[in-house]
């Protein structure tokens, strides 16, 4: 018997035992159709009750919401379930959520929406602020005692975030440059200014595309390496327990990150400099007849004293740039792994954002100087 009912002078008194579960669906809904509808004080004990789930608590709801209804008052010995709170919650959601009809509340809501997203974005400005003061902080104080600065962990972010990405690297590179050469050739050979097509690779890839390129590789490989890393050791409680021991995460975790992709994103783009270079002088040599011989002077011709470094010292910028969100979406891991996904996704979105951001203010900066 799943339910027994028993008149006092108080009332009805419900006594509830056995299994409320999803098993025993079809008899829970047979015992409370059977359950006369009262318009009194009823009084639900569910002190012998074995087990109860959702779906149990979700018919038993329903139908103590009908006694409501009809002008009953139901009340628990003890303390009732923690199914009908999780429900009860579940339900206000809903209703949150539902659209009005009316143009006035709609326009309420919209404003309303405004304002929580301008909110959020001022809290999210304040935290990344103060994140990156953090780091700063950080790195003051171990340039202050060598043995802070944790050189095995900076060699070890160097290599992978370097050493292993020069093949990807070089072969984006050496193709885009291909790419650009060939499409240029196409357009100059219809002036007879074919030559130009050395001027043309040369400078776009040593101003922009070598460390545009190489940037957003990097976003996309290290900037997501570094989110995934730190999240999980947010999820398994890592982070905490270094807190615990008295460590400085950012120590440990953030700088030497920070640290290495600085390092290591320079040294990318010269490499991803020279095999562009390679790969418009391979398309001149086979499609324009300019041997090495006539491409290297070209070249030389062609740059500025200040055509390599105008793309060079984008490089540490846009390094700092993809290390810091990386590591900052990777602390801000909470709660669960779809958390993780979702936070890794956003430190890739908004490094290449930044980065490209970043390479539109250098090109302004870049013309007022005239450099």
């Amino acid at each position: 018997m799943l339910l027994e009912s028993q008149q006092t002078d108080d009332g009805l008194t419900l006594r509830l035992s056995g299994d409320w579960r999803i098993e025993n669906i079809s008899e829970i809904e047979a015992a409370l159709s059977e359950f006369p509808a009262v318009s009194g004080r009823v009084q639900v004990d569910c002190t012998q009750m074995k087990s109860l789930d959702l779906s149990g608590a979700w018919l038993l709801q329903q139908r103590l919401e009908t006694i409501q209804a009809a002008g009953g008052t139901v009340s628990f010995t003890g303390k009732p379930p923690a199914h009908f709170r999780f429900l009860d919650e579940m339900a206000e959601r809903e209703t949150l959520q539902t659209t009005p009809d009316d143009d006035s509340v709609t326009l309420r809501h919209g404003l309303a929406w405004i304002g929580r997203r301008a909110v959020r974005q001022a809290v999210q400005t304040r935290d990344a602020v103060g994140f990156f003061g953090h780091v700063s902080i950080t790195l003051l104080r171990s340039l202050r005692s060598f043995r802070h600065m944790r050189l095995a962990s900076i060699t070890r972010h160097v290599y992978e975030t370097g050493i292993q990405a020069i093949p990807i690297v070089s072969l984006i590179a050496f193709l885009i440059s291909v790419i650009v050469a060939y499409l240029g050739a196409q357009q100059l050979q219809q002036f007879g200014a074919e030559i130009y097509t050395v001027d043309l690779v040369a400078i776009s890839v040593l101003r922009e595309m070598g460390v545009l390129l190489t940037a957003i590789i990097v976003a996309g490989r290290s900037g997501s390496a570094f989110a995934a890393e730190i999240g999980v050791m947010r999820l398994n409680e890592e982070v905490d327990a270094l807190q615990a021991m008295g460590v400085d995460y950012y120590e440990v975790l953030v700088l030497p990150r920070v640290i290495g992709l600085v390092i290591a994103l320079p040294l990318l783009t010269i490499i991803a400099d020279a095999m562009g270079l390679a790969g418009g002088a391979l398309l001149s040599s086979l499609l324009l007849d300019i041997s090495l011989t006539q491409f290297i002077p070209r070249v030389q011709a062609a740059l500025a004293p200040t055509t390599f470094w105008a793309g060079f010292l984008k490089a540490p910028v846009f390094a700092l740039l993809i290390a810091m969100v990386g590591t900052y979406r990777g602390m801000q891991v909470r709660d669960s792994s779809r958390e993780l996904g979702r936070l890794t996704t956003v430190a890739v979105v908004q490094s290449i954002f930044l980065v490209i951001f970043a390479d539109a203010i250098f090109a302004v900066v870049y013309v007022q100087l005239d450099f």
